[in-house]
């Protein structure tokens, strides 16, 4: 299809809003543009489909993912925004509405809103909690109507304070797609009650993601982290500058077996990803001129904190290939000599990522991560997950992944599904979710069975809307990549488990 073509066929599509449209033209627009030259190998990798750009565009003009210094912002103002710091507590919701306006990602919108109960504590003043209630509640609902898309984010938490409880009550009472929403979570800090209101909110709404926050802390610098889009950890004040991602499967193919994958095929593809990210990364930093731009200029972004991340996904099917190949019967998420196999294949990856030099790299490197998926992908697993439909009972299946989290530094995610009936038994829920922590899993996230709102691979979706967007379209810009991702992939083969067992891992 022509370019002409293309554009005509997005501005006579009758589901798309004025605003939809306008996205996908600027799109469209971009990858008509040449791409970036390419090594032949590397060419070779993406035409096989082994190798993915994530569709970030053919001449990336801005950053993956952004996470702005929001409380530097609100303490300075902004001359090229021609803002004061705000005073009180309606002021600052104010700036942070116009800012983030100005905040680019791979999705035209916002990804990170900041760790929003720290930011907002300091301008509480006087207001009492139905003041703040009232104020907040319309924050809310503003944007999910102004910028309706599911992988803008929220951070709250670890510690307890009114700004963050008020958000979970919110979120419970709205229940909307946007924005995602985590709750940090530690041990020190967290007082039981905080973490219970939060599975609550889980069985209610399937949000919020609940982060083993030390965990995270620990990997980053004394500057910070947040977790954006999705699940994805990166440094406060940078960002991913790109995101690349390599097919396990598409590597297993290729392999004799599974000493022949650890010894030629995946270091081939790593260096191929490795050599993709260098391209994507190089134009951004060099030629976009992003890095002129006033987020940079006001100190809101520093061009040395932001990193690539570089995903993998298909660990279920590569290991299982694998297994096939040397006639070996065991099964992902099931058998012990599998599940060993799948934690070999992380250790060499990690081992990879962590030594291999990148010019645009805060920490000098890229950033190991288990990608989520896409809507297209067809009988492929995302990331390090257990095959939809061939789920073990929640704890089997946490005690089976939990080795992997601690390699993949910008992200890792599994979602459980579960039985309504947990809803009689949100103690069960907190057991298994302080559990999973303790185990060293980076990140607790649930669905439950007959929730309208759930997760597809990490953003959020209302089966409702997927019913009626092939007649209606929707005013929620994710809700396209959920219903394509429901006839596409097999998300809803996901298997529905009851919470039993939850003493085996609370142990923990």
């Amino acid at each position: 299809m022509s370019f002409t073509e293309t554009c005509q066929r997005i501005v006579r599509d009758p589901l798309l809003s004025p605003a939809q449209k306008s996205r996908a033209l600027a799109l469209a627009a971009e990858n008509a543009l040449p791409y970036p030259e390419l090594p032949a190998d590397v060419a070779e990798a993406m035409t096989q489909g082994v190798l993915c750009d994530m569709f970030e565009g053919h001449a990336p003009y801005k950053p993956r993912y952004v996470l702005p210094d929001y409380e530097k912002f609100l303490t300075q103002g902004s001359a090229w925004l021609e803002l004061a710091p705000p005073r009180d507590f309606d002021e600052a919701l104010d700036a942070l509405r116009i800012l983030y306006h100005h905040v680019p990602s791979v999705t035209g919108m916002p990804v990170w809103l900041g760790r929003l109960d720290q930011l907002l504590l300091p301008f509480v003043g006087e207001l009492d909690d139905e003041a703040l209630h009232r104020k907040l509640r319309a924050f809310w609902i503003y944007l999910d109507r102004v910028l309706p898309d599911a992988f803008m984010h929220v951070n709250i938490g670890p510690d307890d304070n009114r700004i963050c409880r008020l958000i979970l009550r919110i979120d419970n009472e709205l229940k909307q797609v946007a924005p995602n929403l985590s709750l940090f979570h530690d041990p020190v800090q967290t007082p039981n009650s905080l973490l219970l209101q939060g599975v609550e909110n889980i069985s209610a709404c399937s949000k919020p993601h609940i982060v083993n926050y030390p965990l995270h802390r620990d990997t980053f610098d004394e500057r910070g982290f947040g977790i954006v889009s999705c699940y994805n950890a990166l440094p406060l004040g940078g960002g991913a500058n790109t995101l690349v991602r390599l097919s396990l499967k598409g590597v297993a193919g290729q392999s004799a077996g599974v000493e022949d994958f650890m010894a030629r095929t995946l270091p081939h593809y790593c260096e191929q990803a490795s050599r993709l990210i260098e391209v994507r990364a190089a134009f951004l930093h060099e030629e976009s001129g992003f890095f002129d731009s006033f987020l940079i200029k006001e100190g809101l972004l520093d061009e040395e904190r932001f990193v690539p991340m570089f995903g993998i996904y298909g660990m279920a099917e590569a290991v299982n290939i694998l297994m096939d190949k040397e006639n070996l019967p065991g099964r992902y998420g099931h058998d012990e000599e599998a599940n060993q196999l799948g934690y070999r294949i992380s250790a060499q990856l990690s081992e990879y990522v962590t030594t291999t030099p990148q010019a645009h790299a805060w920490g000098g490197h890229a950033l190991l991560h288990s990608q989520g998926g896409l809507s297209i992908d067809v009988a492929v697993t995302p990331g390090v997950r257990i095959p939809y439909g061939q789920e073990p009972d929640p704890a089997s299946h946490l005690l089976a992944l939990a080795p992997h989290h601690g390699y993949y530094h910008s992200g890792i995610s599994e979602i459980l599904t579960l039985e309504p009936t947990i809803r009689q038994n949100p103690q069960a829920l907190l057991q298994l979710c302080k559990g999973a922590l303790a185990i060293g899993m980076r990140e607790f996230t649930a669905n439950v069975a007959d929730s309208d709102l759930v997760r597809v691979t990490g953003y959020m979706i209302r089966k409702s809307d997927v019913a009626r967007f092939a007649e209606e379209g929707s005013r929620l810009q994710t809700t396209c990549l959920g219903a394509e991702a429901s006839d596409v992939t097999a998300i809803r083969q996901r298997a529905p488990r009851v919470v039993a067992n939850e003493s085996t891992i609370s142990q923990y």
